[in-house]
């Protein structure tokens, strides 16, 4: 299987259809879902007859570069969860969205963070991408430290879309996240 990128742990590859159990599991649990259903899980089929065929459409969409993408680690090759960088579909290609999702074992051991700062030096450094945003519910304290690590900037408060009202929190709404590639080369340099 083809791999996407490399971290010092985990490695990143594209998701095939035969990833649909994976996908399901992740989706079912109701922490992991915490912000975005309210613990709710993804029902099986949504997952299966929307969520696989998008994800591998993605990929034709954007010449294999940018997408969604399985994350696993090296040591072991336990599924951890997955990371995007990817534009919106009607977007400009040069913006693209960092996420990710990952299982609870995967909590707290700085792998957000860790492929996320190997996703924006692909982004800026190779696939031309200008500007990359994420956004989460405000509650979302782990969330949003992953954002500051990575020298994102908070750039607007954003409401709680309808179907997510059950979030815990969504009264306080969303916040979005931006860091463009002039701000991530001065952060590179100053890092040397």
């Amino acid at each position: 299987m083809s791999t996407y990128l490399e971290s010092e742990r985990l490695t990143l590859r594209p998701f095939v259809a035969a990833d649909v159990d994976l996908l399901i599991e992740l989706d079912s649990d109701p922490a992991v879902m915490r912000y975005l259903t309210g613990g709710a899980p993804t029902p099986p089929e949504e997952v299966r007859d929307l969520a696989i065929p998008s994800i591998l459409a993605g990929y034709e969409r954007w010449d294999h570069d940018l997408g969604l993408f399985a994350a696993h680690e090296k040591d072991g090759g336990a599924f951890v969860g997955w990371f995007c960088l990817r534009p919106l579909r009607s977007g400009p290609r040069e913006e693209a969205e960092l996420g990710y999702r990952l299982r609870q074992a995967a909590w707290g051991r700085g792998y957000a963070t860790e492929v996320s700062q190997a996703l924006l030096a692909k982004g800026f450094a190779e696939l031309g991408i200008r500007m990359v945003w994420a956004e989460t519910m405000t509650m979302n304290g782990p969330s949003r430290r992953v954002m500051e690590k990575l020298g994102m900037t908070l750039t607007e408060s954003i409401p709680t879309p309808d179907d997510m009202m059950a979030v815990e929190g969504s009264e306080h709404g969303g916040v979005r996240y931006e860091i463009t590639k002039e701000q991530w080369e001065r952060r590179q340099a100053s890092t040397v």
